[in-house]
């Protein structure tokens, strides 16, 4: 087996020290990185992550015990290995005390050391393959199905997984792929090694590339010490790309490159490295239409998609909302310690006919939310919110007028979801009241829908757009001639 990968943090006053070590631990495939002294530590410390800090116990500015104590109150996911030297090992028992791993005796065989670092890192290989288990064990119950096209996308992701082929996964945001690419690695060859996962939207272009490729210490200003990238901590393992749809097509050349010949170069490094990886990628978007229109490269599309997998939105499977409703409730129930939680008849009518316009995790999100308002073992339905509330009977909306969520589960699956349902359902409602032209009636029911949309999606007006069916210019005159914000 693979020695585990680490990223490591020598902190030490002697300079000869420091640096004799980390040229041992480099050796041995460790990532390390170098400190003179506790504040020095605790700065590198809270720019980025490492698995084990090596720390001499005796330094000026701020000793070992003192660091060792800011680590563990700033809750900092790492292991603290303490050097002493033989007068204080007494004080380095203390610092095991206040939640050191273990000390080494300076001096020593470094062999000692590194024996510890492999406890460390097995330590850390089985906590990853325990998290990896549970999640899988969640992720097989959200991707149980009473839907014949889920079932067959299913079988053809357990197939695919026993491959090393490109997957690229499709749907829209909310709708699982993020637990289906897990899915696909933990049932792959590669499943004890790193699942790394990067959504490509989140970070600016520029901190994109660094993030995928790494850099050296000085390649860009900033860049302070050497970061490995995604590619190399995938290496014998996946990497998932979430949302590729949206980078620019400098930085596609960059990614076909290396899908292709599996070699990288980090940024500021003429150093070719080569990584074995398993490429996952997934998007919302429309990449054929992308391609057409010239924003995303075709020979790209035809590597990462050797093998496409479609997920239906939640609209389209709805037959399996009561299955999803089930699982979330006994989740936060167990997780808030919440016992025989009854939820009333027409709330879980309502839950069961929305159309969910964001999916599996805008389901997952409302539950949470019933259970954390839920009193007395109850999920009644003023818990509901006031967009769906209107779905109740007696409410004068769509619900009373026997258009509730069932109405909008039958008329919204489009983009739309039950926004359109229920939108139709209160017009008719409105429409007596309303002593307008048909345009006026007509502008009115527009603007309504278009704020309902906004308040829905309101970091997020590619998303508004998209379910108007419109580009995002004609979204903003729109919003202007409606005098919307």
């Amino acid at each position: 087996m693979a020695r585990e990968y680490m990223r490591i943090l020598v902190v030490d006053d002697e300079q000869n020290y420091r640096e004799v070590l980390k040229m041992i631990l480099t050796a041995k495939g460790y990532d390390v990185d170098t400190a003179g002294n506790g504040q020095e530590g605790l700065d590198l410390l809270e720019k980025g992550a490492y698995d084990v800090v090596i720390s001499d116990l005796k330094m000026p500015v701020m000793d070992g015990y003192a660091m060792l104590q800011q680590i563990r109150q700033r809750q900092y996911d790492t292991e603290v290995i303490i050097l002493t030297a033989f007068g204080t090992i007494e004080k380095a028992v203390e610092t095991m005390k206040a939640g050191a791993y273990t000390y080494v005796t300076k001096g020593n065989d470094p062999e000692e050391l590194l024996i510890e670092l492999e406890k460390i890192g097995e330590i850390r290989r089985i906590s990853r393959e325990n998290r990896m288990l549970r999640e899988k064990m969640v992720g097989d119950y959200m991707l149980e199905s009473r839907n014949d096209r889920v079932n067959q996308m299913m079988r053809l992701a357990e197939r695919a997984a026993a491959s090393d082929s490109n997957i690229l996964i499709l749907g829209e945001s909310g709708s699982g792929k993020e637990v289906l690419a897990s899915f696909i690695h933990g049932r792959s060859s590669r499943a004890r090694e790193n699942f790394m996962e990067l959504n490509c939207q989140s970070i600016s272009e520029s901190i994109l590339e660094s993030e995928l490729f790494g850099h050296e210490k000085g390649a860009f200003t900033g860049a302070d010490r050497r970061r490995i990238g995604y590619f190399e901590s995938s290496d014998g393992g996946t990497l998932f790309l979430d949302e590729i749809g949206g980078i620019s097509l400098n930085l596609q050349s960059k990614l076909l490159r290396a899908i292709e010949n599996k070699k990288i170069y980090r940024l500021g490094s003429s150093n070719q490295i080569s990584v074995d990886f398993r490429l996952i990628t997934a998007t919302n978007r429309d990449l054929k239409k992308d391609m057409e229109e010239g924003s995303f490269r075709s020979d790209l599309f035809y590597r990462i998609s050797t093998i496409v997998l479609e997920i239906p939105p939640l609209r389209r499977r709805r037959e399996d909302i009561p299955l999803f409703i089930d699982y979330f409730v006994k989740k936060f129930s167990y997780e808030m310690k919440k016992e025989n939680i009854q939820m009333d008849p027409e709330v879980r009518r309502v839950l069961e006919n929305y159309d969910y316009p964001g999916n599996i995790r805008e389901l997952k999100n409302l539950i949470e939310r019933l259970l954390v308002l839920s009193d007395q073992g109850e999920i009644r339905p003023e818990y509901l919110p006031m967009d769906m509330a209107r779905f109740l009977p007696g409410e004068g909306g769509a619900g009373a007028s026997g258009h509730g969520a069932a109405g909008a589960g039958a008329a919204g699956h489009g983009a739309g979801g039950a926004g359109r349902g229920d939108m139709a359902a209160g017009a008719a409602d409105g429409a007596a009241d309303f002593a307008g032209t048909l345009k006026e009636y007509r502008a009115q029911a527009e603007k309504a829908y278009i704020q309902q949309l906004i308040q829905k999606h309101p970091d997020d007006m590619n998303r508004v757009a998209q379910i108007l069916s419109i580009s995002r210019r004609q979204l903003f005159n729109k919003m202007v001639e409606y005098g919307l914000k």
